[in-house]
């Protein structure tokens, strides 16, 4: 992992938030067709030591552009060769040296439905790199491994990726990214980052992806909350408390949320120190740094905690199984907005609000103090937005006055099973805003309405950013239902903005 300190890096955080969301948002099942494996601790620290001889024989390190970071890709590729993956070996260059990301498949799965999961292989030049980040390499390259051997047949393809030169800034997974076609990239639905896992004064962190914690960055795009919880369960399982960790650009997850790419994965802590409330929680020394030889020479197989390195490992595969191996769900109706369906604004003839009514179109961008109307979209052009001109201010056709609602035309449930509800959404206001604020999604039936989704504003500045939603609809099933969604300006002169994206009823 890189430090941000010394890093100049290619992609600041708030570029990242600002790149369109344009692909649609992951999908991840409750059943599961495989059970998911115990990854051997033994075998996981074989491939550490192995690293850590490279290095010996190597100067030290694994750098980039040094001859211990080529022997590591080629142990790497090496071993999924021979257990039947297809792998490359895609070169790239940076501070004139040639660096190496090594990709490998797996065959079978759904080729418009990746799943990928990335780790990266390099060491600074200081130290052999053994937790940072032997560890997620060795992690998830088990993890390929029992793929292989159980020879797993994925409802979703399988791809895994050792990066090259990420303490440099990303390099080698910001070129990856770079050189993938827009419709290459629109089959990743979901991405999985293991960077240090095996941090010797260990913690449980989880990407925060649903921006739960309400600090930093944001959420990730549509479908990181998914993976966030996916990753919550199995620490749940095994009682295990996690805490969130923000997308703050350190790691190989950046390229791929700047491009609206589902992320999410686990950390063990780098150089911050651990607190008296985290060594309560989790064991350890407070007051001491969750890895003491974070990007040092003492970073080899001794700077490892065996617990938290086998617990990661089979969390890793806990996701992989449940996620790829999962049924899909199906879809029993689904709008995207791209084309009009008989959505209608104000419906009631009840509405308030003077301007930023709904509407179905291409939105525009609109920014204070940060962006307030988001003008890219989770897929597609269009959307429903409050309003979508900008005008020639953020507060031109924002919500003014009160309400504004829009309904969808009618949907006929399926009789019998769950039904769930997903949506992506938004809404933004300035610190002039209040509770009295929101936005709702509420199911209209035959014998009634029942609100299914509300957030309501605050007096603190709220950026847009997409998030996902999903409810329990399986009341209406064998109904006949419309689909309300309403906004709210209700608190005297206040900055919101709202939006609306990819709403489905499915079968889990």
């Amino acid at each position: 992992m890189r430090t941000l300190r010394t890093i100049g890096r290619s992609i600041g955080m708030a570029a990242i938030l600002a790149v369109p969301l344009a692909l649609t948002p992951l999908m991840i099942p409750t059943a599961s067709a495989a059970a998911p494996p115990d990854i051997p601790l033994a075998a996981v620290k074989a491939h550490l030591s192995q690293f850590q001889s490279i290095a010996t024989a190597n100067g030290g390190n694994r750098a980039h552009g040094r001859p211990g970071y080529r022997a590591s890709a080629d142990y790497v590729k090496g071993l999924l060769d021979g257990a039947g993956f297809t792998t490359t070996l895609q070169s790239f260059t940076y501070g004139g040296a040639t660096g190496y990301n090594v990709i490998a498949d797996w065959p079978g799965g759904d080729p418009n439905d990746v799943l990928m999961v990335g780790a990266h292989l390099d060491s600074v030049t200081s130290g052999p790199g053994i937790n940072d980040n032997g560890s997620g390499s060795a992690a998830i390259l088990e993890t390929a491994l029992e793929v292989a051997r159980q020879g797993l047949t994925p409802a979703k393809h399988l791809r895994f990726a050792w990066w090259g030169a990420e303490e440099l800034g990303l390099r080698g997974s910001q070129y990856y990214v770079n050189n993938l076609p827009s419709a290459e990239r629109a089959k990743i639905k979901g991405y999985l980052n293991f960077d240090m896992v095996g941090s010797p004064n260990a913690g449980y962190f989880v990407y925060d992806g649903d921006n739960s914690d309400g600090t930093g960055s944001g959420p990730g795009p549509a479908g990181s909350a998914q993976l966030e919880r996916t990753l919550q369960d199995y620490f749940t399982s095994i009682g295990v408390p996690t805490r969130g960790t923000d997308f703050d650009g350190r790691s190989d997850y950046g390229p791929f949320i700047a491009v609206g790419i589902p992320a999410g994965g686990t950390f063990t802590g780098a150089e911050g120190t651990k607190t008296s409330a985290q060594a309560t929680l989790w064991g350890g020394t407070a007051g001491r740094a969750f890895d003491p030889c974070y990007h040092r020479s003492c970073d080899t197989t001794a700077n490892i905690s065996d617990t938290a390195l086998d617990r990661n490992a089979d969390a890793i595969a806990y996701a992989v199984w449940t996620i790829a191996t999962a049924v899909p769900p199906q879809a029993v109706w689904q709008d995207t907005f791209e084309t009009a369906t008989g959505w209608t604004a104000n419906p009631s003839g009840t509405d308030t609000a003077t301007s930023g009514q709904w509407e179905r179109g291409d939105p525009e961008a609109t920014s204070s103090s940060g962006t307030k109307q988001l003008g890219t979209t989770v897929s597609g052009a269009n959307d429903l937005v409050t309003g979508r001109l900008a005008g020639s201010s953020a507060g031109a056709y924002d919500i003014d006055g009160g309400v504004t609602s829009i309904r969808s035309p009618e949907i006929a449930l399926p009789a019998g099973g769950a039904l769930r509800l997903r949506f992506s959404w938004y809404l933004a206001h300035g610190s002039n805003s209040s509770s009295a604020d929101y936005l709702r999604v509420k199911v209209v039936g035959p014998s009634g309405t029942t609100q299914v989704f509300q957030q309501l504003g605050a007096a603190t500045d709220r950026d847009g950013a997409w998030s996902s939603a999903e409810a329990d609809v399986s009341a209406f099933a064998g109904q006949t239902v419309r689909i309300l969604v309403e906004a709210a300006d209700a608190s005297g002169a206040s900055l919101v903005e709202a939006g609306v994206d990819d709403v489905s009823v499915i079968r889990p």
